[in-house]
């Protein structure tokens, strides 16, 4: 499995490796002795799937507040995104910036988003299968967003607002500044 260090200190690329022939490919996708060589113990809770049929589906920027913040471990069965993390840790010299990566079936990338991140995707293909892992359970009082397109994050997302397909929740949440600290 290769592993690569982003811009950002605590997010980790793994790219697993694939065997292959002529019937498909097989990849061990997550490897625990390796995860926790490379980012630390975590125990991970529960598994989600999300299903995007349109490209151009925007999901994010999600978040939950602590004591609920969530750690994720993402990857792509089917199709393509482009991945959005922001580091909303105020005491990071990094706070603010965000990394965007493709995650995509044929590149096998799995994204580790620590807790204290926003995180979000935009759909690249039609019929999108993302899958993670995350690190605290769904709990909705901790829920929480900020508007994909803030201008203050600066993201170069691959759809316009006009063309993204968003839910209520997200086309209204708030800007990265009016959110205030939430990772301390």
């Amino acid at each position: 499995m290769r592993v690569e260090r982003l811009d950002l200190d605590g997010p980790v690329l793994f790219t697993p490796q694939r065997w292959g022939d002529d019937r498909g490919h097989f990849a061990e996708v997550f490897r625990q002795d390796v995860f926790e060589r490379e980012v630390g113990v975590r125990r991970f809770v529960q598994d989600n799937h999300s299903v995007s049929r349109a490209k151009g589906t925007v999901r994010g920027l999600h978040f939950q507040r602590p004591p609920m913040a969530q750690g994720k471990l993402v990857r792509v069965s089917r199709g393509a995104v482009l991945d959005v993390i922001v580091d909303a840790r105020a005491s990071s010299p990094t706070y603010g910036r965000h990394l965007a990566i493709e995650l995509s079936e044929e590149n096998g990338h799995v994204l580790w988003v620590p807790e204290g991140f926003l995180h979000g995707f935009c759909t690249l293909t039609d019929n999108v299968d993302l899958l993670y892992k995350v690190t605290a359970f769904y709990s909705a009082p901790h829920d929480g967003a900020v508007r994909w397109n803030d201008p203050d994050l600066g993201i170069s997302w691959p759809v316009d607002e006009a063309s993204a397909r968003l839910s209520a929740k997200d086309a209204a949440a708030p800007s990265f500044r009016d959110l205030g600290p939430v990772f301390v």
